[in-house]
């Protein structure tokens, strides 16, 4: 794609240093629980402090930590036979279970402290690595074909169990995925009696043990003969909702719990993800430095006064939500006393952490924030939320063209990244949710503006190619935005894509100290909120320019998603604040 054309409009642990300093270790005392191969978390600890065999679920770790050597842990099965594989690091230690739980080390071949030890248990964490996926097993060209005769174990959930005479066909799901992998399952296996039973529902957690074979059908290349079947989680077929039927994204809204487990919802989950992957790496790749911008803030920097308020003067307890109006301070006047709150002033949640931005950007020249925003607006439209994530880079020594630069290369790297890497997701949604959603977003950039487009954008069609506003009037635009010389407009920039209509807006910001000032007063802002913010301007003030995108919205653009509400996992709009 080449450039954008550009249109000019107006667990508590206990430490204990080591007294032998000269060996350079220091020893941690904490009961932890087993790791669990079934669910890769941790299970509950013993009760108890004595050992535990090897079958057990539960074990005690003692552990303690050095500097120089790897960590040997022969390899072991957890309860469900899973392998769990050793761990090396980089310390000069062993992970032991000593007979009375008491702390073992050993360090070079000496014993540091603690009882003697039984040497490396199975109970030994193990190394974590990525996890064979269905994604792993049928992706690729060959569609799973150069894994046949491998033994496998598929984790999942069911789509569908259909029985036959002799055998089932379980459809099973892990997410990493739009497509199931099909297993059939003789009654002869290890674990048949649960589908006679009637428990290998739509909706229930399984294990699949057994070999990968072609497929005799024509749907899938190939396909899991299975073992062993283990039923983990059971699932009520009579009311678990997400059955195989059309749902309404109305509804599915109503179970947003349940959502992700649908094709369209799990799509647009791995495609947010990939754009958040893609949008960390472009901005790494092009130097900049991502800054974790403050959640809670004092200024408003939108001006626009729709925020949360932040408040603990009145009672926060979830148990019992009932306040009294005289149990708020307020002043002699009969006004709430800021002054007792928690910060000692009003304070809200964030709209924008590009303030905050700019502090580094003058420091480190080029940075960006990629976090949640807040903005209490009253509106219950598809493209409105009150919670959503924006990203923000602001690039110090730079203009609104290199702005406009940064945020077209932006939108032409991430769109090619889920293009090149989540080809199975957009597949979907060209087929289901938006027609040729990838020639749309394949389109070439830099069509001259002619008539035919500026009527395009004001009639809201947005069918064409992706172009760029400027030069808007300052009278509706923020305080920050740099006065450009006719004293009526500013250095902003959006720019508009099709659907969504505008997915970015940028400016330069104001350096010049005076103008920033008059601009405040015209406004009506309280300087003093932001003395911070004119003393970049004091110090060593330099042009600089950036943009925020909705990152919400750009999802929306990628996957043709229509409502805004259904491209983030739990949507917070008025009166909806659910899971």
């Amino acid at each position: 794609m080449s450039g954008l054309k550009r249109l000019s409009f107006s667990s508590s642990i206990f430490f204990s240093r080591h007294s032998r300093l000269q060996q350079q270790l220091f020893s941690v005392s904490v009961c932890m629980p087993r790791f669990c191969g079934l669910c890769h978390t941790m299970c509950s600890p013993p009760t108890t402090s004595a050992s535990t065999s090897s079958s057990s679920c539960t074990s005690i770790f003692r552990y303690a930590i050095g500097v120089s050597k790897s960590l040997k842990i022969s390899e072991k099965s957890n309860c469900l036979g899973r392998k769990q594989w050793p761990m090396q690091s980089s310390t000069n230690a062993k992970w032991v279970e000593s007979e009375n739980s008491s702390l073992v080390v050993e360090n070079e071949g000496k014993k540091a402290t603690g009882a003697k030890s039984k040497g490396l248990s199975s109970s030994s964490v193990p190394l974590f690595k990525k996890r064979l996926r269905i994604v792993d097993i049928k992706g690729g060209p060959d569609e799973g074909l150069k894994r046949v005769g491998e033994q496998l174990l598929v984790r999942g959930w069911v789509r569908t169990c259909r029985l036959q005479k002799a055998f089932s066909f379980i459809e099973v799901n892990d997410g990493s995925t739009v497509s199931n992998l099909q297993a059939i399952a003789t009654a002869n296996i290890e674990g048949y009696e649960k589908i006679d039973l009637g428990l290998i529902t739509t909706g229930s957690s399984v294990l699949l043990d057994g070999v990968l074979v072609e497929s005799q059908g024509s749907k899938q290349k190939v396909e899991l003969q299975v073992s062993k079947l283990t039923l983990v989680g059971e699932s009520d077929a009579t009311t678990f909702p997400v059955q195989k039927k059309k749902l309404s994204r109305e509804y599915l809204r109503t179970i947003a719990h349940l959502r992700p487990r649908t094709n369209t919802f799990g799509a647009v989950a791995r495609v947010r993800s990939a754009l958040a992957f893609a949008t960390h790496k472009f901005f790494q790749e092009m130097g900049f430095v991502w800054l974790a911008s403050p959640i809670v803030t004092a200024a408003d920097c939108e001006g626009a006064g729709e925020q949360f308020c932040v408040t603990t003067l009145i009672p926060n307890s979830h148990t019992n939500p009932n306040t009294p109006i005289n149990k708020i301070p307020c002043t002699k006047d009969g006004l709430i006393d800021w002054s007792q709150d928690f910060f000692g002033r009003p304070a809200y949640l964030t709209v924008s952490g590009q303030l905050n931005a700019e502090t580094y950007a003058t420091a480190l020249c080029d940075v960006y924030t990629f976090g949640p925003t807040f903005r209490a607006e009253n509106s219950n439209t598809s493209r409105h939320l009150a919670e959503f994530w924006m990203i923000e880079p602001e690039l110090a020594f730079a203009d609104l063209k290199d702005d406009m630069a940064c945020a077209s290369a932006y939108l032409q790297y991430v769109v090619k990244y889920i293009l090149d890497n989540c080809k199975e997701d957009m597949e979907f949604f060209s087929t289901w949710i938006e027609k040729d959603l990838t020639t749309r977003l394949t389109v070439k950039w830099g069509c001259d503006l002619q008539s035919e487009h500026e009527r395009y954008i004001a009639e809201d069609a947005f069918e064409g190619s992706p172009v760029i506003v400027t030069d808007y009037p300052k009278d509706i635009k923020a305080f920050y935005m740099r006065e450009n010389d006719d004293g009526k407009t500013v250095a902003a920039m959006d720019l508009l894509v099709p659907r969504v209509g505008e997915l970015i807006g940028g400016s330069q910001r104001e350096e010049r100290l005076e103008k920033l000032e008059k601009r405040m007063d015209a406004l009506g802002l309280n300087k003093d909120s932001y003395w911070w913010y004119l003393d970049l301007r004091r110090y060593g003030s330099v042009p600089h320019a950036g943009f925020g995108l909705g990152f919400e919205r750009l999802v929306q653009f990628a996957t043709g998603i229509e409502n805004i509400r259904d491209a983030i996992p739990f949507p917070r709009t008025p009166g909806s604040a659910d899971f």
